[in-house]
This record gives structure tokens, sequence and C-alpha cells, in this order.
């Protein structure tokens, strides 16, 4: 009896082996889909980065020279460390590293330069995997539904990838293509970085990430719900149909400012890699193209209005409302930080108007150097505003980051754009909430006439950035001074 069953044993377990390699060499088997692998995984990346920051900083005066110099090195290290996790479990994990990435002003400069990579290295489906989520999905196969269907991926995102193909009856069309097991794995994987930032939060207190769990428990299941994309995506052709863009990056501003202010419905994933830029097939002229419509932001009506607000008064320097509608926004006594972060800018540059000059390199470098000294205020400040301003603040450092790769990052025509929206905005929830025709007339001028102040603005700013103008202007002042 001991030798049979030690045979049964050995056949079952060259069978077990035979079968797993198999599987394993045609793709079918992925340790990174087993759940002890990718947890373990998890786990091991953040005890390994958490001991790193206990040990290494121990040994050197705090503030010092040495301390800053190899924290930096510890930053980069961890920074690589969480990239390597990322794009070891994919999925959620790039994802949310993603998001890590255009935290600009809550992480040091070492991590977003490293994890904004995740933009570009998404995991690529093999087409088996592909044909047999179309399969599942559909119940038919690639050469039921398409005429072609190329191999080669458009391009390729942390959730999905999509492929040129074509129809039966000619027409030629994008499929957008979840990676498989990315669906089942999402809410197990939120499970973990919940139970990791938990513990994390225990060895040091002032890591306040809980928001960015809660915000990827919500957003999700709405990114991984392809009919809800095609919902948005229809949803916004017809709210952005009246542009007709020339240029790129000022134009981008004011298609996110219409979005934000004046419809309340925002495509929160403007990542270069969402962005695109083509030149229209018969005009020539420049076209920005907005992909990946899985993740949109509702915004209340309050919320909106509230949010008109504290920009104009951003824009105009009236602090007295700044404070007023931060604190309605749920900002308290940290709404100097808030506007900080809502604008990259420094409070002294709030101060003098955001306006009136674009962000410098030193500027730049003094709101990274705060980000970090303020960490334990824009945690604290991250999880007491609404939860739809979280999803605003990541849009806008993800266009801020755009901007700058245009190098056109806070110019004054953005900030003049958003009031535009923003009294608009305002003047037609006046006007919906008036039966009165005088009181809608008068709403309509006064509305007109603001508009008409941004123009005139918009155009001394113009003239004083031109040399020859600023000589004709000293002419006239030469020809004919001022009486004393």
């Amino acid at each position: 009896m001991a030798r049979k069953a030690f045979k049964l044993a050995s056949w079952t377990s060259m069978a077990l082996a035979a079968s797993g390699i198999y599987l394993y060499s045609n793709k079918y088997l992925d340790p990174n889909d087993f759940g002890a692998v990718r947890v373990g995984r998890a786990v091991a990346t953040t005890a390994v980065i958490s001991y790193d920051y206990l040990t290494s900083l121990k040994s050197v005066p705090y503030g010092s020279e040495e301390y800053l110099q190899l924290r930096s090195k510890v930053h980069l290290r961890s920074a690589r460390r969480l990239c390597e996790l990322c794009c070891a479990n994919r999925g959620t994990f790039i994802k949310v590293g993603q998001h890590l990435g255009a935290l600009d002003y809550l992480l040091p400069e070492e991590y977003t330069s490293t994890l904004k990579v995740l933009h570009s290295q998404a995991p690529q489906s093999s087409m088996q995997e592909i044909r047999q989520v179309i399969r599942e999905d559909l119940g038919k196969e690639i050469h039921d539904l398409f005429q072609s269907f190329d191999d080669t991926p458009l391009g390729t995102a942390s959730l999905a990838q999509v492929h040129k193909a074509v129809l039966h009856d000619g027409r030629t069309v994008a499929v957008k293509v979840q990676h498989p097991k990315v669906r089942a794995q999402s809410s197990k994987d939120i499970l973990l970085m919940e139970v990791l930032v938990l513990a994390v939060k225990q060895l040091f207190p002032e890591f306040e990430f809980m928001w960015l769990v809660d915000e990827a428990k919500k957003n999700l299941p709405l990114e991984l719900d392809f009919l809800n994309e095609g919902r948005n995506a229809e949803k916004v052709s017809q709210m952005l149909k009246h542009f007709d863009f020339l240029k790129i990056s000022r134009h981008l501003g004011k298609m996110y400012s219409e979005m934000i202010f004046v419809n309340g419905f925002v495509h929160c994933d403007p990542h270069p890699g969402n962005v695109l830029v083509r030149k229209h097939p018969s005009t020539g002229k420049a076209e920005i193209v907005l992909l990946d419509h899985g993740l949109y932001q509702v915004l209340t009506e309050e919320f909106r209005l509230n949010y008109c607000h504290l920009w104009q008064s951003l824009i105009w320097t009236d602090m007295k409302r700044v404070k007023e509608y931060s604190q309605r926004l749920g900002a308290g006594d940290l709404y100097p930080l808030f506007a900080c972060m809502l604008t990259a800018r420094s409070w002294d540059s709030v101060n003098r108007g955001i306006s009136q000059a674009p962000v410098t390199a030193t500027e730049d470098l003094e709101i990274r150097n705060n980000a970090a000294n303020y960490l334990p205020q824009i945690s604290h400040l991250l999880n007491h505003v609404p939860r739809q301003m979280l999803l605003i603040l990541k849009t806008n450092d993800l266009l801020r980051g755009i901007e700058a790769a245009l190098g056109t990052r806070a110019s004054a025509s953005s900030f003049l754009n958003m009031s535009r929206c923003c009294i608009r905005a305002l003047a037609e929830h006046k006007k919906k909430n008036t039966c009165s025709f005088f009181r809608r007339t008068q709403i309509s001028f006064s509305e007109a006439f603001n508009l008409w102040q941004i123009n005139l603005h918009e155009l001394i700013l113009r003239v004083k950035g031109l040399k020859l103008a600023n000589r004709v202007l000293a002419l006239i002042c030469w020809l004919f001074p001022a009486p004393l």
C-alpha cells in the first residue's frame, strides 16, 4: 500500500509539475496573479522602505546639510523601490503610482520624478489574453466581430490597452480591451493598500494617505466600467463641441475651465498619455484629443460656485474672500496653505497676485521645500476637504505638468481664461435663480462689462510685454509729460 501511495503521489506530482510548466510557458499562468506573491511583494517593499527611513536618518542631526543630503538619497531609493513594486504588481498599483507621481505639492521631487515614468511603462497583454477577454466579455471570437484586428496595440495603459480594428461594414475603430484579471484583483489590491497605509501610520504618525486609498476605492470601479466611459465620452463630446482649437496649451486650460466652472463635469486624468495633439485632416488646424473617459468628477452646484468664487478672489487678489471661500471648501485655518496648493504658487505670490508674473525656478524650488516641511498640515487638509476637491487637485497638477513641458506654466492668459469661465458660470447661476426680466438684463450687462474688463486687462498685459510698445509709451510720456 505504501509503495502504491508513493507511486500515485509521484505521478500526481509529475503531472502537476508538467501542467504548471506548460501553463507558464504558454502564458496561462503568471506568478504575479497569485495573491500570496502580490501581497508578499507589497509587504516586503513597504517593510524595506520603512526600515530605510527609520535607520538611515537616525545617526545625523535633524535639519543639517548632511541630513538633507542623506534624506534625498533615501527618498530616491524608496521611490525606485515603490516604482518597481508598481511595475511588478501592475494594474491598480500602477494606477495609484501614477496618481502619486502627480502630487508635486505633497511629495518630494525624488518621488514625483521617479513615479512619472509609470505613465509610459504600463504592461502589455498578449494577443492570447486579448482574445480570451473578448471571448469572455462579448461571447464571440475576434474574427466574428472584426474584418481585421491589429495585434500590436496603439497604446497601453494601467488598466487596459487599445487596438486598431476594422468592422465588417468597413468602419475603422479603436477597441479598448481591459487587461485580464485587473477587475478581480483591484478590490484585493485596494484592501492590501489600506492595511499597509494603516501599518505605516503606526510607525510614522504624520503619514496621512488614507484619503488616497478612499479615492481609489471610489474611482477604480468607475474606471473599470467601460460602458460608463462610453457615456462620459458622448457627454463631453456634446459639451465641448463649440470649441475649435488653434493653440494647444492655452486652450487646454480653457477647455478644462469650461468643464470645471461652467459644466461641473470634469475629465480627471489629463496626463500626457491621455492628451494628444493632431492636425485636422481637412483644415490642417491643430486639435486636442482627450483619451480615457473612465474617470470624471461630477461637481455639486454648491461646490462649483464656491470654487468659482475662490478662483475669482485669487485672480483679483481679494484676500478676504480667498479666506472666506477657502473655509467654505473645508480648509479652515489652513486657507493660506490651501491657496498655495491650488495655485502651486508661494503665499507671497498669492498676495501679490498670481496673474502678475509666471512662476520662476526659485519659487518652484521654494514650494517643493515647503511641501516637505508642511507635510502633516497638507495631509490634514486633504483629509478634510470635500472628496470632489481631491480629484480637482489631481487634475490641476496633471495640467500644470503638461503646461510645464510646453513652457507655458502659470501664464497670465490661463488665469484670465479661468476668470472668464467663472464670470459666465456665476452669471448663469444668478439668471437661473431670478424671474425678473429687469434683473436678468442687469446680470447680463454686468457679465458683459466684467468680461470686457478682462479683455482690456489682457490687452494691457500684452502691450506691457512688447518692447516696442514700451518705447512708444516712453516717447509719448516724454512728448506729453504729466503736469506737476
